[in-house]
């Protein structure tokens, strides 16, 4: 167990942390713990490409650490009970998990017709992230702060186009695939 395997552990095992403290309306301690399982990320990469810590272990629960705090997050801070100043549209949400599932159903389906494949992620993915977060952060700060920005909107509607487009674009890829196979046989 590496200690970039720790640091991923540990983001996944914030996700409950996180969601209980929005749910109760500590705004602050959720950000503080959205923040820390951020540098979580960024720390884990780091030490496992600088001190050749990549493992098997480590490039499986990584994206599924991500995809937990980011989907827990979206589908928290889109409900409607919550005293939260600003909250996620429903339609973001949805659009975002919609993505997900796709990409998951994809690749198993791949994997299971095909040999095993690993899918890195592509500038529009890694874009979409970005902005999946960034989302997440500016609503936890603007709900800590209760205060409103009428530019977030744009940043919602920012965040549903590159989530489509990346979402089609690895459909493509997945598609492509596919097709080489056909080509070969």
């Amino acid at each position: 167990m590496t200690s970039a395997n720790q640091l991923t552990i540990l983001r996944m095992a914030s996700v409950p942390f996180f969601v209980l403290l929005v749910v109760y309306n500590y705004i602050g301690g959720a950000l503080m713990v959205f923040v820390l399982a951020g540098i979580t990320d960024l720390l884990d990469g780091l030490i496992a490409r600088q001190f050749g810590q990549k493992t098997q272990l480590g490039t499986l629960l990584d994206p599924i650490a991500d995809k937990l705090l980011l989907v827990s997050s979206f589908i928290v801070l889109s409900i409607d009970g919550l005293e939260l100043t600003l909250k996620i549209p429903l339609w973001l949400t949805i659009t975002v998990i919609g993505r997900d599932i796709l990409l998951v159903i994809s690749v198993v389906i791949i994997n299971l017709t095909m040999e095993r494949r690993l899918f890195p992620p592509s500038i529009f993915g890694k874009a979409t992230t970005f902005l999946q977060l960034l989302t997440v952060f500016a609503v936890l700060v603007l709900s800590y702060l209760k205060s409103e920005l009428p530019s977030v909107n744009l940043l919602f509607y920012t965040t549903f186009a590159l989530t489509v487009i990346s979402g089609l674009h690895y459909l493509a890829r997945g598609m492509k695939i596919f097709g080489d196979v056909e080509e070969e046989s």
